[in-house]
C-alpha cells in the first residue's frame, strides 16, 4: 500500500511522524544519488562513440540527475507522482542502466544503482522492493558487477522494506499508546470533576437523609427534607454543568466573583488587584482546587478562620489558602485514605493547567495550613 503524503493529518499526529521518517530517508538516498551521479557521469561519457550515443547518454545523465534534485528538493510535490506513477522509477532504473554499461559497475554509479530497490523498499514495501531488487541484480550480474554489488542490491531491498515495516509498527504501537493515554486521561478528569462535584453533594445528600431517619420532631422533619431537596437539586445543577462542560466551550469566567461564591463563614477573600478573566478550564481547576483546600480546612483541618489571597503580576497569577486547623502531621502531607482523592486531585488539577502547587505548614510559625498555586499567565515565558 503507497504511504498517503498528500492527505496526512494533523501535525504531531503518529502518521504524520512515520511520514516524515520516510521521506527523510527517502531524500537521503536522492542526495547520494546527486553525488555519485557527477562522478560518474565523466566516466560513461569517456566510453561512448561520438554522436547519437553520447546523446543518449548524456540526456540519462540529465534526466536521472534532475529527476533525484527534484525529488530532494521539493519531496511534498513531486513524491506523490511517484507513488501514483510507479513507472518513473522503472524508467530511472533503465537509465540507470544505460549509465551502468558505459561506466561499468566498478564506476561511482554502481552506489547509484543501490538506491533503486532501496527507494522501492522505502516507498513501496516489499512487494515493489522484491521486484526492483531481482532486477536490479540480475542488471549487476550480467554487466559483471561481481558477488558483493548483486548481494548489496538484494540487501538494500530488504533493508528498505524492513525500515517501513518497522515504522508501521512503531507508528501503530504510538497511535495504541496515546488513544490509551487520552482514555486514562478523560477517565481521571471525569473521576476528579465527580469527586469535586456531583461526589460531595451526594455525601451531604446522603448525612442529610441520615438525619431524617432519626429526627422525630415534625418541625425538624420539615427543616431536613427541605435540606435534602435543596441538596438534591444541587446534585441535578451540578451534573447538568458537568455535561456542558463536556459538550459545550465554555466562556472565560472572572475568577474573583466566583472565589466570593466559594468562601463561606469564617472565609475572607482578598485581591488587591483586578484579577483576569481566565479561560473555563483553567478556571474550572483553579476553582475546584480552591475548593477542595476550602473544604478541607472545614471538614478535616476544623480551621475556625480561612483567608484566601489571589494575586496576579504580567506573568503570573498567585492564590493562596490559608488556614489556622490543626495544621499537617509531622511526617508532612498526609497520606490519602482509601476512597479519598482530594489532595491527588488537587495535584492533578494542577499539573493539568501548568501551575505549581505547595502544600505546607504557614510560614510564619503559627498554627494552620498553607496551600500556595502559582499559575503562569497566557502569553508569559
Amino acid at each position: 500500500m503507497a504511504l498517503p503524503l498528500t492527505t496526512l493529518p494533523a501535525a504531531g499526529s503518529p502518521l504524520r511522524l512515520r511520514a516524515n521518517a520516510l521521506q527523510s530517508l527517502c531524500r537521503q538516498v536522492f542526495a547520494l544519488r546527486l553525488v555519485m551521479i557527477p562522478l560518474g557521469a565523466p566516466l560513461a561519457l569517456s566510453h561512448t562513440a561520438p554522436g547519437g550515443p553520447a546523446y543518449l547518454v548524456s540526456g540519462a545523465v540529465v534526466f536521472t540527475f534532475m529527476l533525484s534534485y527534484a525529488l530532494f528538493r521539493d519531496w511534498e510535490r513531486c513524491g506523490p507522482l511517484l507513488l501514483r506513477h510507479r513507472w518513473l522509477l522503472a524508467a530511472d532504473m533503465a537509465l540507470g542502466t544505460l549509465l551502468l554499461i558505459t561506466a561499468g559497475p566498478a564506476s561511482p554509479l554502481g552506489l547509484v544503482a543501490l538506491g533503486t530497490p532501496l527507494l522501492a523498499g522505502l516507498v513501496y514495501g516489499w512487494r515493489g522492493s522484491a521486484v526492483y531488487a531481482a532486477v536490479q541484480t540480475a542488471v549487476v550480474a550480467a554487466l559483471g558487477g561481481g558477488l558483493v554489488l548483486s548481494l548489496l542490491c538484494v540487501l538494500s531491498g530488504a533493508a528498505g522494506s524492513s525500515v517501513r515495516d518497522f515504522l508501521v509498527r512503531l507508528t501503530e504501537a504510538r497511535a495504541q499508546l496515546a488513544v490509551a493515554e487520552a482514555i486514562r486521561g478523560e477517565r481521571d478528569r471525569l473521576a476528579r470533576e465527580m469527586h469535586d462535584s456531583v461526589s460531595k453533594t451526594l455525601h451531604g445528600l446522603a448525612l442529610t437523609a441520615d438525619a431524617l431517619t432519626r429526627t422525630e420532631d415534625p418541625a425538624a422533619i420539615r427543616v431536613q427534607s427541605a435540606l435534602l431537596a435543596v441538596a438534591a437539586r444541587r446534585a441535578v445543577t451540578e451534573s447538568r454543568a458537568l455535561l456542558t462542560d463536556l459538550r459545550e466551550p465554555l466562556p472565560p469566567v472572572p475568577l474573583l466573583p466566583a472565589l466570593h461564591r466559594l468562601a463561606g463563614p469564617g472565609t475572607t477573600v482578598h485581591a488587591p488587584a483586578p484579577l483576569p478573566a481566565l479561560p473555563a478550564p483553567v478556571a474550572r481547576h483553579l476553582l475546584s482546587i480552591a475548593s477542595e483546600a476550602l473544604e478541607n480546612a472545614r471538614r478535616h483541618a476544623r480551621a475556625t478562620r480561612v483567608t484566601v489571597t489571589a494575586t496576579t503580576t504580567p506573568t503570573h497569577l498567585t492564590l493562596t489558602v490559608t488556614d489556622d486547623g490543626r495544621g499537617l502531621p509531622a511526617g508532612g502531607t498526609p497520606p490519602a485514605a482509601p476512597g479519598h482523592y482530594g489532595l491527588l486531585g488537587m495535584r492533578e488539577r494542577a499539573a493539568a493547567i501548568g501551575a505549581d502547587l505547595r502544600l505546607g505548614p504557614r510560614p510564619d510559625g503559627t498554627r494552620g495550613t498553607r496551600i500556595h498555586l502559582t499559575l503562569p499567565l497566557e502569553g508569559s515565558p
